[in-house]
């Protein structure tokens, strides 16, 4: 109802014959106005009006229609109203024989007022307006430059009517015309002949201005059409970009409703264009300007076409040889292009260059890796109103240049010399889908990476991420720097961890100041790392300085830890995380005796460790890290009860005891002893010495900083 408040403002500023073009006799304003609501809740916009499929539904609306208007009109204590309203809903009943008739004309009427809204309201001012009572998301406003344009073919719908009236109404008048030619001037019938002929002449002249008109609606609305399609193309340029950035994390609206809706009313105006068009060359014969419109509609089409088809479910971007996968294909023009025809789409893996080739129409021959079921027809599904060919239980069976292919020259820089063994790891290939039975488009998948074995998939990951994460839009086929600055580096693994771990709580600025630490292995607490380059060697080649892994390994161990032991933890708050030495010591050096944090283990992949302030025999402070806990430690005993049992750390950093803040993560022991402690014996090594202390029931190894 946003939609009528907002246009029955404007109305004391419309035009009588606004007015009656808005709301016509078969559809009067009464029914706008007392139906306000339900119009605008239902979904108009998602009819084929010219699919007698979608009748029935449209019969229904029409029902529901008279009924209302029937309802209103009992209730309504106007006498007046309610006899003008049992009217209205008498003659309703004139759509019974065209249902789809009244979706077109409420339609129309829906878009009108919505053009009406824009052109009334200042260019800086402009709100999105509602469509079925829903607001507009900012990929369905781009939209509503659509009802623009089918209002321009209205127009030339209605220009050609009014040609064909006045060709009707000027040959009526020749033929009464002629039987007073060659008369006197003087003869009493002169006069009528005189007021004949200037009759003709000024329908002539509306009929030269009208077939003008007609051609300028008709050059303007395939102007209208080419910017609008190409808005059309950007937004799913956009959607597979968003797609592409949603492997890292970031937010991604995955519905392609409002973008197919956009495809088919855009393919519909191409089609009553085309028509428009026919009529106005038969009418005006063989002029060279209408077939460069003629040919400008056929690329128009094309290119709609060709840029209809997308993956909507990605398949794995790590693919394990031998192993099943799947991945569906998303048809947006569904079966408006070949209807009721099976059509056969077909999958393939491909290398760098042949993706090159690609936009040159070329469809590789040579495949890279073999898949089997790698065909699939595209189906049509009427309850979700969409078109797609799944690829169920494909598989990439081994091929023996999988191990031995060279990457690209974008990937060259990728790999080290000692490193020649692990190209297969840096090396990115694409799914392409093309049509085999009719010329429909070809679509790719995002990058993805072929391993022979699960050990690999680590490795084959840092390469999708590092590829998803800093290549650019419209990019040549795997291009993507080689360096990036640690800003942009730092959004991407705060995204991922966000991702993978399914939480809300973020790395703050704290955690992330730390992985730069680690990364450019810099220990200054005050530096400032976020114009500083990390290169793809930094990220996954080249090892940690004192340890045998690199940053992303050790990185995603955290993640997997965390996603599948700790997530509550995290949350909440209760695990700092990543933290420097020097951060650790400025926060708990004056921290009592027993206090303590979680954060995770730079020394092994995969654990969280205890730091906490210990005071040693000489009465000096130091901080103490247990042992590292790792995903099988946290199996056999949670982290809540850990730490329960660990008599030596008493409050969580600042200053919370221990027992209020990690209460409802205890668990009662499947056989407790009596004193109600997890039956592990404790041993404590100090920063000083190896010999074991006994300091409680669990074993505890203490390890220096």
């Amino acid at each position: 109802m946003a939609l009528w408040m907002q246009i029955s403002q404007q109305l004391p500023n419309l035009s009588n014959q606004t007015l009656m073009e808005l709301y016509p006799d078969s559809f009067p304003i009464d029914v706008r106005h007392y139906l306000a609501n339900w119009i605008e809740e239902q979904r108009w916009e998602d009819f084929d009006t010219d699919s007698l499929e979608q009748e029935p539904q449209a019969r229904r609306l029409l029902e529901q229609m008279v009924e209302l208007l029937q309802e209103v009109a009992f209730h309504n204590p106007n006498v007046v109203e309610k006899v003008k309203l049992q009217h209205i809903s008498r003659n309703m009943s004139t759509f019974q024989t065209q249902p789809l008739q009244l979706v077109r004309t409420v339609r129309d009427i829906l878009r009108r007022e919505r053009l009406l809204l824009r052109q009334a309201m200042p260019p800086f001012t402009q709100m999105p307006t509602p469509i079925n009572g829903t607001t507009l998301t900012s990929r369905e406003v781009n939209t509503s430059d659509l009802d623009t344009l089918v209002l321009k073919v209205l127009d030339i719908q209605s220009c050609r009517q009014q040609i064909h009236q006045l060709q009707e109404e000027l040959n009526w008048e020749k033929q009464e015309a002629e039987p007073m030619q060659g008369q006197n001037d003087l003869d009493p019938k002169h006069a009528d002949q005189v007021t004949k002929q200037t009759r003709i002449a000024q329908l002539e002249y509306k009929y030269q201005e009208c077939a003008k008109k007609r051609v300028q609606l008709l050059q303007e609305a395939m102007c209208s059409l080419e910017q609008c399609q190409t808005r059309l193309i950007h937004r799913i340029k956009s959607w597979r970009w968003e797609q592409l950035r949603s492997t890292i994390g970031l937010a991604f609206d995955d519905n392609l409703l409002p973008l197919q809706t956009w495809c088919e009313q855009l393919l519909g105006v191409n089609g009553n264009l085309r028509q428009e068009l026919m009529l106005v060359k038969r009418d005006h014969g063989s002029v060279e300007q209408f077939h460069l419109l003629e040919e400008n509609l056929s690329h128009l089409l094309q290119l709609l076409i060709h840029s209809s088809l997308v993956v909507e479910k990605q398949p794995p971007q790590v693919i394990k040889t031998q192993s099943k996968f799947s991945s569906t294909v998303r048809y947006l023009l569904g079966e408006k292009v070949a209807p009721g025809k099976p059509v056969l789409l077909k999958a393939q893996i491909i290398t760098e260059t042949q993706a090159r080739n690609l936009g040159q129409g070329v469809i590789p021959t040579e495949n890279v890796g073999e898949l089997i079921n790698s065909t699939a027809i595209l189906e049509h599904n009427t309850a979700s109103k969409s078109t797609c060919a799944t690829f169920r239980n494909m598989v990439c069976t081994a091929r023996t240049h999988f191990a031995t292919y060279t990457p690209p020259l974008s990937l060259i820089s990728h790999v080290s010399s000692t490193e020649t063994g692990n190209r297969v790891l840096d090396t990115k290939f694409l799914m392409v889908c093309f049509c085999v039975v009719v010329l429909l488009p070809q679509t790719i998948s995002l990058p993805v990476v072929i391993i022979v074995h699960g050990s690999q998939e680590n490795n084959a990951m840092a390469t999708v991420i590092w590829d998803c994460a800093f290549s650019e839009p419209n990019r040549i086929p795997f291009v993507v720097p080689e360096r990036v600055p640690w800003s942009q580096m730092s959004e991407a693994l705060s995204s991922k961890f966000m991702s993978e771990v399914q939480t809300s709580r973020g790395l703050d600025r704290y955690n992330l100041h730390c992985l730069a630490q680690k990364i450019f292995d810099k220990l200054e607490i005050s530096e400032d790392f976020n114009k500083m380059p990390v290169s793809w060697a930094q990220f996954n080649k080249e090892v940690l300085p004192g340890r045998t892994f690199t940053f992303w390994q050790w990185f995603e161990g955290v993640i997997d830890l965390t996603k599948k032991c700790l997530k509550a933890y995290w949350t909440e708050g209760l695990i700092f995380g990543f933290i420097g030495k020097q951060h650790l010591h400025v926060i708990l050096q004056n921290k009592p005796n027993g206090t303590f944090l979680l954060r995770f283990s730079d020394s092994e992949i995969g654990g969280i460790t205890i730091a906490y302030v210990d005071v040693c025999e000489s009465m000096c402070r130091k901080i103490q890290n247990i042992q590292p806990f790792t995903k099988k430690d946290l199996d056999s005993a949670g982290l809540g009860d850990r730490i329960r049992d660990i008599k030596c750390i008493k409050y969580v950093y600042p200053d919370m005891p221990k027992n209020e803040v990690f209460k409802k993560y205890f668990t009662v022991p499947s056989a407790p002893n009596p004193d109600g402690y997890l039956p592990f014996k404790l041993t404590t090594v100090s920063v000083q010495t190896t010999t074991p202390q006994p300091e409680s029931p669990q074993d505890v190894t203490l390890l220096p900083l």
